[in-house]
C-alpha cells in the first residue's frame, strides 16, 4: 500500500464517520444551546433540564437518520472490501 492509498483510505473513514455522526451531534448540541438560553433567561439550573431534552433528542435524530446512517456505514464497507485486494497489494 502506498502512503497516497493510505491518505486516501484516511480521509475516506475520516467523511464518512463525520458523515454518519455529524447531524447526531448537531442536532444534540443545538438543542443543548437552546436549553441554555432558557435556563439563562429564567434563571432555572436544573441539571436534568440539559439532560432529558438532550436524550430524547438524540433518540429521535437516531430514529430519523439511523437508516440512512447504516446504508452509509454499508457502502463504506463494501468499497473498502471491493479495493481489499488493491490496497494490500
Amino acid at each position: 500500500m502506498s502512503v497516497d492509498q493510505a491518505i486516501n483510505l484516511m480521509q475516506g473513514m475520516l467523511f464518512t464517520s463525520l458523515m454518519v455522526g455529524g447531524p447526531v451531534i448537531l442536532i444534540a448540541f443545538v438543542v443543548g444551546l437552546l436549553i441554555s438560553i432558557f435556563q439563562a433567561a429564567t434563571q432555572i439550573h436544573e441539571m436534568t433540564l440539559t439532560f432529558i431534552p438532550k436524550i430524547v433528542a438524540t433518540i429521535v435524530a437516531l430514529i430519523i437518520f439511523g437508516s440512512w446512517m447504516f446504508r452509509q456505514l454499508v457502502e463504506y464497507t463494501q468499497e473498502i472490501l471491493k479495493n481489499i485486494l488493491i490496497l494490500i497489494s
